[in-house]
């Protein structure tokens, strides 16, 4: 650490952008033979015991690279190395968050709206999740049928046209057209299933395989004629986990029987073959499984886009299993992964400035991207001051609280956190090769459509770090300060 805090701090600067070429394969230099010597870049910080937020902290230009010392910190990026394909970023608008948002003051509402979604004057999410009728975070469970009708015949949206659908056409209206919605369900009906109930796991009938499937047609159709397109769909919430909330078992053979035989054929039978259909949307711990499982079986993997994760599998203790998700890259490149859900748990009230939250969600989505991960999805875009609605009591942290009693808004770390990344990386963007020379350093790296290159530096230690950032010919020298976030772009 001394010889970190020796390191002398020089110039900072502000960028030009320069340009790289629009066509982009996987590995391929965009930026080949471009010297980056001279250019500018400008720094954007996130930092804790301050006011910084989101801020243009310094700006310079690069000068020509060198060889560090063993003494010195460096972040290594090699634009001629690039992979995967970034998606988009975003969260979930679920009917807690619509409901919390429709008891904001008329400004707040504004307010919100524009910082998530807006790409200039926010942070310009580009991802929405939803849920296929009630989940946890609704006030109650419900479905869009009258119990027992296979049929679909009474099938209505009518409860997502108070809340929720509003919320997310004000989202679109301001995100713009770039703007995917991804739909999954928890639970079939409870009478499609063996436990006849919504909550506590159970299972689907085989009876009614076919219509669950036009199930998911109709909410598709019935979203699209209230003016919401669905970019895709989720097979099913979280399939391994008996949870106190909307959920449902489908083992991993069960999972590839659906796609294969019901869900992918009714999808393509009924003009939905464009439609994403996602596998497994649970933790990355049993990840490497379900992937072989589905993706090795030629008449399901052809239905199935890619596959979903979520970051809970630290339940009992452990690490997170960034490795399965890498290796479900490697192992089947041509499919993509998008991180569906992370929220953090155990709600305390009146809590919301809580650092270790933003730095959770920041190290999470560093090591998700440089994993092989195309896209990531936060939970819960707002909840109130209790952490819900939830109708079991599972109360969780969200990037904004709103107080339902005062109509008040409050904007946690994590969300300028979440924004260092969707702000920068946009959508159409490629991740490029990035090394930090020490471990107290995280960081990742991208080439954006419009030839700029955005890296985000993570500081999770308690002391300021002095480092290069060495870009092919090029460098410059530039502090993070302690439990901080850097976005550099240049």
């Amino acid at each position: 650490m001394k010889a970190i805090q020796l390191l002398a701090l020089t110039a900072f600067s502000f960028l030009a952008f320069s340009s790289c070429q629009k066509e982009r394969t996987d590995r391929v230099n965009s930026n080949s033979g471009i010297s980056f010597a001279g250019k500018t870049y400008e720094v954007f910080t996130t930092a804790n015991d301050s006011v910084t937020r989101l801020a243009l902290t310094s700006k310079g230009k690069f000068d020509l690279a060198r060889q560090p010392f063993e003494t010195e910190v460096a972040v290594f990026v090699n634009p001629s190395k690039q992979f995967q394909e970034i998606i988009g970023i975003g969260g979930a608008i679920t009917d807690a968050a619509a409901e919390t948002f429709a008891r904001l003051t008329p400004e707040n509402q504004q307010k919100l709206l524009e910082a998530y979604f807006h790409p200039e004057k926010g942070i310009g999410y580009t991802f929405i999740r939803t849920s296929i009728h009630s989940c946890d975070f609704s006030s109650s469970s419900y479905t869009y049928i009258a119990d027992g009708d296979s049929a679909l015949a009474t099938f209505s949206i009518a409860h997502d046209m108070q809340y929720r659908l509003p919320l997310i056409k004000k989202a679109f209206e301001i995100s713009g057209s770039n703007t995917k919605l991804l739909a999954s369900p928890w639970s079939p009906p409870a009478f499609m299933k063996d436990n006849n109930n919504m909550l506590y796991g159970g299972k689907l009938l085989q009876r009614y395989y076919q219509s669950w499937a036009n199930y998911f047609v109709r909410f598709i159709q019935e979203y699209e004629k209230a003016g919401i397109h669905v970019w895709g769909v989720t097979v099913q919430n979280e399939p391994m986990a008996r949870q106190t909330w909307e959920s449902c078992i489908f083992t991993a053979e069960e999972e590839r029987d659906f796609l294969k035989h019901y869900l992918g054929p009714t999808f393509w039978n009924n003009g939905l073959k464009d439609k994403k259909i996602i596998i497994w949307d649970h933790n990355r711990d049993l990840m490497p499984y379900r992937a072989d499982v589905i993706f090795s079986d030629p008449e399901a993997s052809k239905y199935a886009w890619g596959i979903g994760y979520h970051w809970y599998e630290d339940w009992w203790g452990g690490k997170k299993m960034y490795d399965n998700v890498r290796n479900v890259h490697e192992s089947y490149p041509e499919k993509h992964i998008i991180f569906t859900e992370g929220t953090v748990e155990r709600f305390v009230p009146n809590h919301y400035n809580y650092w270790p939250n933003a730095e959770k969600y920041a190290t999470s989505m560093i090591y998700d991207f440089n994993s092989g991960t195309s896209g990531w999805i936060d939970w819960n875009i707002l909840l109130d001051e209790n952490g819900g609605p939830n109708h079991v009591g599972n109360f969780c942290f969200a990037p904004m609280h709103g107080d339902t009693r005062t109509g008040e808004l409050f904007i946690t770390p994590a969300f300028y956190y979440l924004g260092h990344f969707s702000k920068f990386i946009r959508p159409g963007a490629r991740r490029i090769s990035t090394s930090p020379s020490r471990s107290n350093l995280l960081a990742a790296s991208f080439s954006n459509t419009d030839g700029s290159i955005v890296t985000v530096v993570l500081n999770t230690t308690d002391l300021p770090i002095n480092y290069f950032l060495i870009c092919g010919n090029a460098m410059a020298q530039i502090q993070i300060p302690a439990h901080a976030i850097q976005s550099i772009r240049y």
